[in-house]
């Protein structure tokens, strides 16, 4: 676009900037945010070139753990107890770590409250008292940030790309993740030796002179670009990472 301007001295004229360019970076790295959770690898081919990236969901349907109705409200949840217990147990044969996160959308956020609320000692009449030292005359807390079962501690929290219509929020395919949180040690073939490094982690392709985990480049003939003939600027984008869901076994992905 272009704006005219005005100096001090009362001189005239105008400048080009690039219109909504910032904008346009910050919804490309939401795409790639979003490649990190959806990506899936292409089927056929060259095996031993795989094309696609295996996000999120692919690598817990593939390799981890998946858990179908956990979040049924037409079972009330005291009854739902057992089946939950289940997967602990299942969480028990993988080797999983005492505490973990529940990205979860506002429906099963809420009838895990409910759930919780049922079975909470401080539950009195449909309601549960949570803050304030638990005090029946100070507050109320109708809602539940974690909780211990088992031996295993679990953190919630509502995960709005699975709540937002512009993202997941029009599909009910998936419920949310149970994802371990810390690290855990692997042997690195580049270093030679064990490294800790969380459940969750992105990678990038990078050499001595080429890193490509963010890159922009202009083209055209405005702005100082003199790449082409045609009177525009264009700025490209180009990122190549992929998503490490290390130890898979230990996600559990509810449907």
């Amino acid at each position: 676009g272009w704006v005219e301007v005005s100096g001090e001295s009362g001189q005239n004229g105008y400048l080009w900037y690039l219109k909504a360019e910032g904008d346009t970076r910050v919804r490309y790295e939401d795409y790639l945010e979003m490649v990190m959770i959806e990506a899936e690898k292409k089927d056929g081919g060259d095996a031993a070139v795989p094309e696609g990236s295996e996000g999120l969901f692919s690598a817990i349907e593939s390799r981890g753990l998946v858990a179908t109705n956990q979040f049924d409200s037409t079972t009330p949840q005291v009854d739902k107890l057992p089946e939950f217990d289940a997967l602990l147990k299942e969480l028990d044969k993988q080797g999983s770590i005492e505490e973990n996160m529940l990205f979860l959308d506002r429906n099963s956020n809420l009838i895990l409250d409910d759930g919780l609320g049922q079975v909470n000692a401080n539950y009195n009449g449909g309601t549960s008292f949570g803050v304030f030292e638990n005090s029946q005359d100070m507050a109320l807390n109708l809602g539940f940030s974690g909780f211990r079962r088992g031996s295993y501690d679990f953190y919630k929290t509502d995960w709005k790309y699975l709540n937002n219509k512009s993202t997941r929020g029009l599909f009910s395919d998936i419920k949310g993740v149970l994802v371990p949180a810390g690290t855990s040690s692997v042997y690195d073939q580049i270093l030679g030796s064990n490294i800790r490094r969380p459940f969750l982690h992105v990678r990038y392709r990078a050499s001595e002179a080429d890193d490509r985990k963010m890159k922009s480049w202009i083209t055209g003939s405005v702005g100082g670009a003199s790449t082409s003939g045609d009177d525009l600027m264009s700025v490209h984008y180009l990122s190549e990472r992929c998503l490490v869901t290390q130890a898979a076994n230990n996600f559990v992905l509810f449907k």
